[in-house]
């Protein structure tokens, strides 16, 4: 076995993803918790401070209510939703930011995941700026529009049917 794994908010569309990529892993043990347990503030807890790493697949309020119950200093959490990305405690987790920012996040204990929109935005617009291509303070719109998944799991479901 090597790192143990939470995913908490692993039902959801983005907890699904990764629980999927991850599964097939031998160098991880992915940690679940048993259906009635799943909303259980206290088992949640638990389960993030006995592992490794912790990957909250959750909505903002939620992100951060598991946040606070986390009392381990040695748990990573990666955090998917938007309530940590300004956090200064927290590492922005886009990489390609700036120069540094990957060894940043490899030494975080707290990585804040960067969503689609500033994804998007970031990777367009920063090698124009390092180019000399945009001025750093150009004043600048971007238009951006989601499809029916940005709307979870539910989403879908009643987009594609069940």
């Amino acid at each position: 076995m090597g790192f143990s794994i939470f995913i908490d908010g692993d039902q959801g569309t983005t907890g699904l993803k990764i629980r999927e990529r991850l599964s097939g892993r031998t160098d991880v043990d992915l940690v679940t918790l048993p259906d009635g347990l799943r909303k259980d503030a206290a088992a949640r807890a638990q389960a993030a401070n006995d592992c490794d790493v912790v990957v909250l697949c959750l909505p903002d309020a939620a992100a951060r209510q598991a946040v606070a119950g986390i009392r381990n200093p040695r748990v990573r959490v990666i955090d998917a939703s938007s309530a940590h990305r300004t956090h200064p405690d927290w590492v922005y987790g886009f990489p390609e930011m700036a120069a540094g920012q990957d060894a940043r996040i490899a030494r975080a204990l707290r990585v804040s995941n960067p969503g689609c929109y500033p994804t998007g935005a970031v990777a367009l617009l920063r090698p124009l700026v390092e180019a000399g291509c945009l001025r750093s303070d150009a004043p600048l719109s971007i238009h951006a529009v989601s499809g029916y998944s940005g709307r979870g799991r539910e989403g879908i479901a009643a987009h594609e049917g069940p």
